[in-house]
């Protein structure tokens, strides 16, 4: 059964954009300037640059297969069964991990907001996820409608940090907040493994794009609209992070917003607060929470479509494929989602989730690449140079991360691998 095509280019580029301009925005770049100090504005061009590179190779890979999957579909139709399933589980791993951080985010700004910065995070994170995958369940219409109301919002309050920030209210240090610009690393080699660090990092902030590319069964003349969405989002976004960034690191310095990244889960609420006219953090708070909800509501829609589609080819159980006719939504895909993602929140480790999140949808990009790759020359909208460089950023910067992270990483690969024989050969034999 098919997923009904009802988005244009706005409604897909507000998707992209809820992905995109959440948890990247209001938390990763506080965690990546704790890695790197001020350099983190070198880690979100370059990790816009591979970024780019990636989306535009999704975009030309979904309008020519244009169904709900993602590199999952990709991999399977360009590669093999092996790569096809392992981007499937890398994206499972990834956003599963990244939905968990904005869960946590989304609780970090609200009890900012309501001046409960005692209360433990993880209850009020639950709650919100909860309150997101009802909304799903309800159905896609709705939940798209919500979306764009949650994106007019968060710009709303980013355009008030940025320009508030950069022209009155901020600036305290200028440009002392920007040195020593490669924070406190001695030595041009540990320079250079901050800076990639932070780019990994970063990388993950602008991957929402790949929210979009799982939607080719949703949206209307996809081989125009998938495109045409991606490189809008990314646009958009890269220009926002380098001016939040900015604000940010020349107001309260690089040690003061990683710190509060890590302390508070809510970096720019802080800032926002050590403005001329600080009752704005209330407002930057309002839509941060905002923002937040928009990334799990995104994440939760794009993670169930990929266990649709895993679950169709028996890589997952086939329950996992069954859709609400009524709701248009795979209902059982979007519970077990829900709880994998409520698992990760439980343990209430922002930093080690997003690290996690950037290894794995690294690889799972890395894929994509490859498959990009294998399309015919009548299928290729831009040049096999494009895959090639997206395909060695990817593997080149996801061994950037904390080593314990990526031996984990390729721990689970090895897991979902053993995983993937085990469904198939019950698959085969009827049993589900």
């Amino acid at each position: 059964m098919k997923l009904e095509r009802e988005l244009g280019v706005f409604g897909t580029t507000m998707m992209g954009l809820g992905s995109i301009i959440g948890t990247g925005v209001f938390v990763s770049i506080g965690i990546a300037a704790g890695v790197a100090g001020p350099a983190v504005l070198l880690g979100i061009v370059l990790a816009a640059a591979v970024a780019t590179c990636n989306g535009l190779n999704s975009a030309q890979l979904a309008a020519n297969h244009p169904v709900s999957g993602g590199t999952y579909e990709y991999g399977y139709r360009y590669l093999d069964a092996r790569m096809g399933f392992c981007a499937g589980w890398l994206f499972l791993c990834a956003k599963t991990a990244s939905a968990a951080t904005a869960a946590l985010g989304f609780s970090g700004y609200l009890l900012n907001a309501l001046g409960a910065r005692d209360w433990p995070v993880v209850p009020v994170a639950l709650a919100g996820l909860g309150g997101v995958s009802l909304l799903v369940l309800v159905g896609l219409r709705r939940s798209s409608a919500a979306n764009v109301a949650i994106v007019s919002l968060t710009l709303l309050s980013l355009g008030y940090f940025v320009f508030y920030g950069a022209t009155v209210g901020g600036g305290q240090l200028g440009l002392d907040g920007l040195r020593p610009f490669f924070g406190e690393a001695e030595g041009p080699g540990q320079m250079v493994r901050v800076t990639l660090e932070a780019s990994a990092l970063m990388f993950v902030a602008f991957t929402g794009y790949g929210r979009i590319a799982t939607m080719g069964e949703e949206v209307k003349e996809p081989r125009r609209t998938i495109p045409r969405a991606i490189i809008t989002t990314l646009v958009v976004s890269s220009l926002l992070y380098v001016a939040v960034a900015w604000v940010a690191l020349t107001t309260v310095g690089a040690p003061s917003f990683a710190a509060a990244t890590v302390e508070a889960a809510a970096p720019l609420e802080v800032v926002a607060r050590a403005f001329v006219f600080s009752q704005g953090a209330l407002l930057l708070a309002v839509g941060a929470t905002a923002a937040m909800l928009g990334v799990l509501l995104n994440l939760v829609l794009g993670l169930s479509r990929v266990l649709l589609a895993m679950g169709r080819r028996g890589d997952m159980p086939p329950w996992m494929a069954r859709i609400d006719t009524r709701r248009n939504t795979p209902t059982i895909a979007v519970v077990v989602v829900t709880l994998a993602i409520a698992a990760l929140v439980a343990l209430g480790d922002i930093g080690v989730a997003w690290s996690f999140s950037a290894f794995t949808v690294l690889l799972y990009y890395a894929i994509t690449n490859l498959a990009a790759l294998k399309l015919k020359a009548e299928e290729r909208y831009y040049p096999r140079l494009i895959s090639w460089l997206g395909l060695g950023a990817s593997v080149f910067l996801a061994f950037w991360v904390d080593t314990r992270i990526w031996l984990v990483g390729i721990a689970l690969i090895g897991v979902g691998l053993v995983w993937q024989r085990i469904a198939q050969r019950l698959y085969a034999k009827g049993v589900s």
